[in-house]
Order: structure tokens, then sequence, then C-alpha cells
């Protein structure tokens, strides 16, 4: 982290799928602020929750969760609330990119892949609008893509539902606005998580990526973490309904 952003300290957060990938660099960064962090995955975090307490001194709410189960994942978020207090950071970043071809996608599929990249976002924002309200306003941050942007092929449900996340974005964040409620998404590019280097990385199509790149270097969990925190801290305060792009200059927007 390069930036500082003191009013994140004590705050409630509440991350999907915080304890690996991007989302536990998020956990970490939040930490590191003095924020009370809760995250939900289904695997296993106690020795990456133990890795945080021995780093910052306190230790993150690990929840054990399917977020396609709708019911547990509000259940969850009220066990974080009562523990942290009424989330007012809720950063919507658990996702699932399975490649997969268009014709072959089956009912089944897709409900699964919509339920766990579109429809648990829904219901995590629903969630926390009470208790934001009462606070006085809060901050949800929904993690997109840009490879709806670049209309990219293999993984067109995924991409069906990171376009979608835009749209609720914007529609939350006038609704909810007027109660000091902010709603924004964050588009990263390739974002080189052990995920992805054991199912998609090859050197030929990292090197075809980078050189779509404007800046010529691999992205990484930690340069997503600086601008989620903007985005949650109040040195945003007059930004709702926004799509930040991080991805090194692939998608050129404005």
């Amino acid at each position: 982290m390069v930036a500082n952003f003191p009013d994140l300290k004590d705050a409630s957060v509440f991350i999907t799928g915080g304890g690996s990938g991007i989302g536990a660099a998020l956990t970490d960064g939040f930490l590191g602020h003095g924020a009370k962090v809760a995250f939900v995955q289904r695997s296993d975090a106690a020795p990456f929750c133990d890795e945080m307490e021995k780093k910052h001194g306190s230790r993150p709410l690990f929840l054990s969760c399917d977020i396609t189960d709708i019911a547990a994942l509000k259940a969850s978020m009220e066990k974080a609330a009562e523990a942290h207090g009424a989330i007012t950071v809720l950063v919507n970043n658990a996702a699932n990119d399975t490649r997969h071809k268009a014709e072959e996608v089956d009912e089944a599929f897709w409900e699964w892949s919509i339920g766990i990249n579109l429809k648990a976002y829904y219901f995590a924002c629903q969630q926390v609008i009470a208790g934001m309200r009462a606070a006085g306003g809060g901050s949800i941050v929904n993690f997109s893509s840009i490879s709806y942007m670049m209309g990219a092929a293999g993984y067109s449900v995924y991409t069906t539902a990171n376009s979608g996340i835009n749209g609720m974005t914007r529609s939350l964040a006038r609704e909810f606005g007027p109660e000091n409620i902010r709603v924004n998404a964050i588009a990263p590019g390739w974002i080189l998580t052990e995920r992805q280097k054991e199912l998609w990385v090859t050197p030929e199509s990292l090197a075809a990526h980078i050189d779509r790149q404007c800046l010529k270097r691999e992205l990484v969990p930690d340069d997503i973490v600086d601008p989620v925190l903007f985005l949650a801290s109040k040195a945003s305060r007059a930004m709702t309904g926004q799509a930040l792009v991080v991805d090194g200059g692939v998608a050129v927007t404005g």
C-alpha cells in the first residue's frame, strides 16, 4: 500500500471471498488501516487468519459460507454485524471465471454462474442497506471486470454478470444516494492471482495481454488494494455510480 485512509480505522468491513487471491490482499489492506474485517468463503481460511493476526495484531472474522446460498450469506453478514457493528463497507469480491463454450451452457451452469457472479452481489447489497442507513451512510464496492468491455470470448455467462454488475451499481447508487450510501464498481484487468496462474496463464497469452496494456508489466492483487480502499473511504465521498477501471490501460474509458 502507498496510500493511507485514516477514516477506515475501526470501520466494519465485510468482504466476500476475502481469504484468497485479490480478496486476501484486500483483507490485509483493510486490517492494515485498523478496520474490523469479516469475510466469507467456502474453503478453510484459518491459516490465513493466523497469518493476518500475527501481522496486524487483530484477527479477521472468517465465516464459512457458499455465497450462492443467500440465506447463509445473509446469516453470515448478520454475524459480522453483531461482532463488529453495522457493516459500513461492503466489498463484493468473490467471483468465478470458469471458462465455457456458449453452446454447451445448460440451465444448471447458468444458474450457478449467475448465482456466484451477480445474484449474491445483489442480495449482499440489500442486506447492508438498513445498517448503513442507521449509521448515516456507507460504501459498497462491487467487483466487475474489463472482460465484458472487451467482448471477451470463452466465458460469456461471466461477462454477462459483469455487465449486469455495472447496471446494478448505477441503479443502487441512484436509489440510496440520498441516504449517503455510495455504490461503485471496480473493473480489474488480468490480475495474476495463483488461480489465474494455475489455470489460464501461459507465456504466450500473458505476453499478448501485456502488449495490449499501456503499462508493460504484470498486474498483481496488491495493485487493486489502494483503489478499493479509496472507494471505501471518504476520500471518494463525491463518487457514486461509477466504474473504476484498473487494468494497466487496456480498456481506455471516457
